[in-house]
């Protein structure tokens, strides 16, 4: 039987199609601002298995944007917050929580093998490329990324396209250079999405100082806000859906 919290979603997809995004086996990477609410998408709409990937804990320059940072949250482990509220709207939801890091050291213990799905929301340059990379090189799994949703202030600009045809993104155009320093590009294309939104009148990026404990931690800070980082997050989510659903003969 179909549980009552998705009723909507079968009236939209059909039961064939929310039986297989239950049996759906999905990795995110990054739960900050877009992949946080990545998660909330997935499992509002039937996901039933989730790897959730993060090491940060809540800091009060979260709230802004995060789905799982309130005042009340700051400092605790982001990825155990995230887990409760996911567990409030669907119990029945299979949860793997890992308060870690992704990296070419940890890679093999992630089980990437075992997801169909893998969802790259990740910040580090380095940390992204080799997940990128690593992910594509599993024929059964498909990877969805997020580019730079720093520093986007128009939400109706958002796109989900081919990485090649990214243009005016910083960040994709680091992840560009860094596997070109490690390869070349993935043999595999991949689907991200992106903004190519450039405006000149919104805040530079800063070197956090050392006293700064609420960005110490990163190399550089840009301005967000949560209304794109939101799409950006959903988009990512609404691509894993279409794909299942697309998967699943018509009704």
């Amino acid at each position: 039987m179909v549980p009552d919290i998705f009723r909507r979603t079968e009236l939209m997809l059909g039961t064939p199609a929310l039986d297989a995004l239950a049996a759906t086996r999905v990795a995110i990477f990054g739960l900050g601002g877009v992949g946080s609410w990545c998660a909330e998408a997935l499992v509002r709409s039937g996901v039933g298995k989730l790897l959730l990937v993060d090491s940060d804990c809540v800091a009060v320059t979260n709230v802004n944007r995060q789905l799982m940072a309130t005042t009340a949250t700051v400092g605790q482990v982001k990825v155990e917050v995230l887990a409760r509220r996911l567990k409030e709207i669907n119990p029945a939801v299979e949860l793997d929580v890992r308060a870690d890091v992704y990296s070419a050291a940890t890679a093999a213990r992630f089980g990437l093998e075992g997801y169909d799905y893998v969802v790259d929301a990740i910040d580090s340059l380095e940390n992204k490329a080799h997940l990128i990379r690593h992910a594509l090189s599993i024929p059964t799994v498909t990877l969805f990324a997020s580019m730079g949703a720093a520093l986007k202030l128009d939400p109706l600009q958002i796109r989900a396209t081919d990485f090649r045809k990214v243009e005016g993104d910083g960040l994709a155009r680091a992840l560009r250079q860094k596997f070109r320093q490690t390869g070349g590009l993935p043999a595999r294309r991949f689907t991200c999405v992106w903004s190519p939104e450039r405006r000149t009148n919104l805040g530079d990026a800063i070197q956090p100082d050392a006293g700064d404990t609420w960005g110490a931690r990163k190399a550089r800070l840009n301005g967000t806000v949560a209304h794109t980082t939101i799409v950006f997050g959903c988009a990512l989510a609404g691509l894993v859906v279409q794909d299942v659903a697309t998967r699943v003969p018509a009704r």
